[in-house]
């Protein structure tokens, strides 16, 4: 007799691949050493000028070579952005070490879930300066422009059929990327996701971000009394995500478990956050994961370094946590790689998973004065050896786009 009860069962989702592009390392192991070291990304930017701005910095990927990862004839058709999506999708696949991956027969269970904000904006500047310049333009860019090209070119690269997906709930979308795909394994629909987030910096994203009048002159100082607001950065982060009885089947190492997600809208504001809409992402948050907030031992900040993100972020974790809210350690990882917009939530659970399996935590730098309107323990400047079993992932987004991901070890 056929057991529907058990075929109907959820599966538990486990984190076991990462893959990362950043402005402090490729790979996660070099992002890790110098994350929990308090190493910062923020460099003059390079790839285009700046003379005309009055802000020169960003967290910008100097060391990404396209060809260590792609065919050199391949590069000249894809941006920046599927670039770095493909590389660090290949890492965490990598990472993951499954001969499954090689497996035609699996190639139709290996789902693609990216976020974004900006999309290929570096392909819509080089239209723009063929339109300007009335040069003839090849097709193949204005067929690059869309977003979704993002991870349908990581499907080309790596052959894969399964689950195609993109999220362009901008700041947020990398949390959204990877709480869809936990639910898609959760269900039984595919084997394994690789969910992340992607953006490349671009003159595009820049201009937009500086005409917001909202981004710091050389350093980003989440929660710092003096904070002058963000800065903007790239990158790629990818997790490989997998059935818990599939990873003990096959001895992967398990990062994480995913324990579940939580997502509000605000409705209220393009650009100011709603202390509610937060508080409803991450009670719904904890929620769904049966964690009480007594059990969050980390929190992964938004903290992007504006004056009202942080101190709405501030107030929705005294709403929530209560007194609990100035000993649980909370770090935002922005005031080191910058806010990397798409792909920001996702390189932050990527920390979650590291924090819950390596036990520490990094911190967040520039701190030089508390602010008491920010009444947290934000790490300031030094990364701390902890003890972490559960950790929050929390995020939020332009136009109130708010998601939270909870993580727990595996033992």
């Amino acid at each position: 007799m056929i057991n529907l009860s058990r075929m109907n069962k959820p599966k538990r989702v486990v984190v076991t691949g990462l893959g990362v592009i950043s402005s402090i390392g490729i790979g996660w192991e070099e992002f890790w050493k110098n994350l929990v070291a308090g190493k910062s990304g923020i460099s003059r930017i390079s790839s285009f000028d700046t003379s005309s701005y009055d802000r020169h910095f960003a967290g910008e990927v100097k060391d990404f070579h396209a060809r260590e990862f792609i065919k050199n004839n391949k590069i000249k058709n894809l941006g920046r952005a599927s670039q770095m999506a493909i590389a660090a999708c290949k890492l965490a696949l990598k990472d993951g070490a499954s001969s499954d991956y090689t497996s035609t027969k699996f190639k139709d269970r290996i789902g693609i879930s990216v976020g974004i904000t900006m999309g290929e904006s570096q392909v819509v500047e080089n239209i723009t300066k063929k339109i300007l310049n009335k040069k003839t333009m090849e097709n193949i860019l204005v067929l690059s422009c869309p977003a979704n090209t993002i991870p349908v070119n990581v499907a080309t690269e790596l052959k894969l059929t399964g689950y195609n997906l993109v999220f362009s709930t901008a700041c947020s979308a990398g949390n959204y990327s990877i709480a869809y795909a936990f639910d898609l394994i959760k269900r039984g629909k595919t084997n394994y996701m690789l969910a992340g987030g992607v953006d490349a910096l671009s003159r595009i994203a820049f201009t937009g971000f500086s005409r917001l009048l909202d981004m710091a002159q050389e350093k980003c100082q989440p929660f710092d009394k003096n904070r002058t607001g963000m800065m903007i950065g790239e990158g790629s982060a990818v997790l490989l995500l997998e059935g818990l009885d599939n990873a003990l089947k096959r001895k992967a190492h398990i990062y994480a478990e995913i324990l579940g997600y939580g997502l509000s809208c605000d409705a209220h504001d393009m650009t100011y956050p709603s202390v509610g809409g937060i508080v409803k992402a991450i009670s719904r948050a904890l929620n769904e994961s049966q964690v009480k907030e007594s059990e969050i031992d980390y929190i992964s900040a938004h903290g992007t370094g504006t004056k009202e993100n942080d101190k709405a972020e501030c107030q929705a974790y005294k709403r929530v946590f209560g007194k609990l809210s100035t000993k649980i350690p909370i770090s935002s990882i922005k005031s080191m790689l910058g806010h990397t917009m798409g792909a920001a939530s996702a390189f932050e659970s990527i920390a979650c998973c590291l924090t819950v399996d390596k036990n520490e935590i990094p911190p967040t730098i520039n701190f030089e004065e508390k602010d008491p309107e920010c009444d947290i323990d934000c790490v300031p400047n030094k990364g701390r050896p902890h003890r972490v079993k559960v950790a929050l992932n929390n995020s939020q987004a332009f136009g109130g786009n708010n998601g939270c991901l909870v993580f727990k070890g595996y033992t």
